[in-house]
């Protein structure tokens, strides 16, 4: 039986999307009906086949067997997308098997959050993730293609993968991850580190050495921040092979995983057994079912940007109160850093994916009878891959879990709630994660102390000048003020004001990293102050409360005052150096982020 919020939410969702959704539909049965290449002329076709191998050729001129785009977030500065480099060749030959061929069609951009914290070049990141659909579609374009491989992992790239193919939305998809570096420093220890360092107590030497300890491998780096949420929500969508989020690059069972990914996306092809378009595919149940294993994980709070781009995508309208309300009744199953000690190679040995998946269906809490790339059930993704003799299987999880500090049962979880709260009053609207918070300090009532950069607060802090309770506000940090850039560098500094027995809040029209943690922190404050937002209104010594448990941002100063005060100004020249000023126009184009901070507008 289907929780009736579950279902109440989804009925919502479909209801005020109607007309979007069938303008979209509409639109994919458009492009469904243009023929790959049998409407495009002789020398169009030529072009395309040039450098392919004869017998490529041959099958392709034949026009019966599907033929399909490899799309790669490949370099090797990722660490995470470096094992992507001969997935191409691999992808290829597992389709010749087929009788299928392919082409590398696109390489899109794939740039790393964990470099460029701090810098400026993170003014750039969450633009990128539209960059990466243009890219996408670049690739798809060329309408020679009947489905679409496409590999990538971290932040961005995964979701802005996404919304690219769900524009080319009539041809069948399949997601291709690498799987994480093997367990390293632990996240918890290289988080106390960083605590000592931001209060001198620690060389930088010693620092380095720790990150070295903890990033040090090809693969996703193993806490449970933005990449690896993206992993799971994959799967909980039905668009990987079951089971492939989370093995290692150099596991025996990766390349069986990739190889079935291939012979899917043939399969579910118009020349296959099953055609299984991805826009439809990707309807309100499957968004539903992805805000759930986003909150049953303690997932990245950056998916309160991600999702609602994603289905705008798709044609929904997916909002903040849709993620609150499933919060209330989507409990949290996981304990994966910075929720807890485990790191994500831990939470797959626990039971991982498959054992969120099984308990969110088990309890109604999830859409069970959805299509996916594998079949009509999302129960295939609550199984575990095994090699059985050699070749890919399925098995079922063991009913309990080795480690209930890891994973717990639906009966027996770590909390009631999901943990992501939305936050609205007079400051306008924010989300919060509780998932890694103290209840103890989800209530905040303080004087404020603003700020208008990053940089700005940690020459604060150095200065030894944020005394007592406080709520920190850092603002002119939204898509329209400089790209809404994670603040990530503030989250040692707020840890031990904590720990110093301070009560601390963060409130931001900014990000803080997917691995948000102790502090309670009001993010993606919408409307940002640089589109005219309250908070620009602001001022060092209001008072602001910050309340999880009743969902209440609010600065308390007398209406009359307020409403008088001139908001400040956005106070900084326009963005030079880094390539930021190639990305002026997105800075103007911007939407808010509870639509998902996006430049593109698929109503136009």
């Amino acid at each position: 039986m289907l929780h009736p919020v579950v279902e109440a939410v989804t009925a919502r969702i479909a209801a005020r999307s109607a007309e979007r959704r069938a303008r979209y539909l509409a639109r994919l049965d458009e492009a469904a009906a243009r023929e790959p290449r049998r409407h495009i002329g002789c020398s169009n076709l030529a072009h395309a086949l040039a450098a392919q191998p004869r017998d490529a050729q041959l099958i392709m001129r034949q026009g019966g067997s599907p033929h399909i785009a490899i799309v790669s977030s490949y370099n090797d500065l990722l660490s995470a997308h470096q094992p992507l480099l001969g997935y191409p060749e691999q992808l290829k030959a597992a389709l010749a098997r087929v009788g299928a061929t392919a082409q590398f069609a696109a390489g899109v951009p794939a740039m790393c959050d964990g470099i460029t914290q701090g810098e400026a070049g993170m003014q750039l990141s969450l633009f990128s993730r539209d960059l990466i659909a243009q890219a996408a579609a670049i690739g798809l374009t060329h309408g020679i293609f009947d489905g679409g491989l496409y590999l990538g992992v971290c932040d961005k790239i995964v979701p802005g993968l996404l919304i690219g193919a769900l524009r080319f939305g009539h041809l069948p998809a399949v997601f291709v991850p690498a799987g994480p570096m093997p367990s390293g420093l632990s996240n918890s220890e290289k988080a106390a580190v960083r605590q000592r360092y931001a209060r001198g107590e620690a060389s930088r030497e010693e620092l380095l050495e720790a990150e070295l300890g903890a990033y040090h491998a090809a693969g996703t780096c193993t806490f449970y921040g933005t990449a690896n949420t993206n992993q799971l929500l994959m799967e909980a969508m039905g668009l990987h092979v079951p089971g492939s989020a989370f093995a290692p690059p150099e596991s025996t069972l990766r390349p069986h995983l990739t190889a079935e990914a291939a012979r899917l996306v043939a399969r579910n092809s118009r020349q296959g057994e099953r055609w299984l378009p991805l826009g439809r595919q990707v309807d309100a149940r499957v968004l539903v079912n992805a805000v759930a294993a986003l909150l049953a994980s303690g997932g990245s709070t950056n998916h309160g940007l991600h999702l609602p781009a994603i289905a705008r995508a798709a044609g929904f309208e997916l909002l903040w109160e849709d993620f609150a309300a499933l919060s209330k009744v989507v409990p949290l199953l996981a304990r994966v850093y910075p929720n807890g000690k485990a790191d994500v190679n831990q939470f797959q040995a626990a039971g991982g994916p498959a054992w969120i998946i099984r308990e969110l269906l088990g309890g109604g809490l999830l859409h069970g009878d959805v299509a996916t790339v594998v079949g009509e059930s999302l129960a295939d993704y609550a199984r575990e891959p095994w090699l059985d003799a050699g070749r890919l299987a399925w098995r079922e999880l063991p009913a309990q879990s080795s480690a209930p500090d890891i994973v717990r049962p639906l009966v027996e979880p770590f909390a009631p709630e999901g943990g992501l709260v939305l936050l609205s009053g007079n400051l306008g609207r924010a989300q919060l994660k509780t998932s890694a918070v103290d209840p103890a300090h989800w209530r905040v009532r303080a004087p404020a102390r603003v700020f208008d950069s990053e940089a700005a607060v940690q020459r604060a802090y150095q200065a030894g000048e944020l005394q007592g309770d406080l709520v920190l506000v850092v603002r002119f940090q939204g898509p329209r003020a400089n790209g809404m850039p994670e603040l990530h560098k503030l989250m040692p500094l707020l840890a031990n004001l904590q720990a110093a027995g301070q009560q601390v809040a963060l409130v931001t029209d900014g990000r803080l990293s997917g691995a948000s943690g102790q502090v309670p922190a009001a993010l993606h404050l919408t409307p940002e102050a640089a589109a005219g937002g309250p908070l620009a209104r602001l001022r060092d010594g209001d008072v602001v409360e910050l309340d999880a448990a009743r969902g209440v941002l609010a600065v308390e100063v007398e209406e009359g005052e307020w409403g008088t005060r001139a908001p400040a100004g956005l106070g900084q020249a326009q963005a030079v150096g880094y390539g930021l000023e190639l990305f002026n126009l997105q800075r103007r184009l911007a939407g808010p982020a509870d639509t998902g901070g996006s430049i593109l507008d698929w109503e136009e």
